[in-house]
């Protein structure tokens, strides 16, 4: 029996076409920046409703003020990780003949688990209040709910 290469899903929509033509690491990229977008927007709406953005890191003895622009800027930073991996499973999908055949549910499982493990940092931070640690656990879930499924749906054409 001839081994074959894995099959790609065919775009069902305009949106899906467009994602389909774009390279792993351009998609990876926009999501990224579109999730850094709604984490700090998140946050400025928190912190217009009165909420202190101010939080310790785990091991540190006084919290500082978390300033705006530091959301976004964490959401790009731990992005980069995700970027690598998408980009990683893509192109070990894509190699003749034994490639990794879903690479779409790779990357979700991934990438669902390091968010999931992502909120011990706001819910272990000490010295911080509860509604800025609710405020940084939404954020961190807003910031993977936008990348992953974007990233995910990409995968699923290679």
């Amino acid at each position: 029996m001839a081994a074959t290469a894995p099959q790609s899903h065919s775009p069902s929509s305009p949106s899906a076409a467009w994602l389909a033509a774009r390279p792993v690491w351009l998609v990876a990229v926009l999501a990224t920046l579109a999730a850094a977008v709604v984490a700090e927007s998140f946050t400025l709406l928190a912190r217009g409703v009165g909420v202190e953005m101010v939080a310790a890191g785990i091991g540190e003895d006084e919290a500082t003020a978390i300033p705006v622009g530091g959301v976004a800027r964490s959401v790009v930073l731990w992005s980069l990780v995700g970027i690598a991996l998408a980009v990683l499973l893509a192109h070990l999908a894509r190699r003749a003949g034994r490639g990794l055949r879903r690479p779409a549910r790779v990357f979700a499982a991934c990438a669902g688990a390091f968010t999931v493990l992502s909120l011990a940092g706001p819910g272990l931070a000490p010295h911080t209040a509860d509604t800025t640690q609710a405020v940084l656990v939404c954020t961190h879930l807003l910031a993977g709910g936008v990348v992953i499924p974007v990233v995910a749906r990409r995968l699923s054409f290679v």
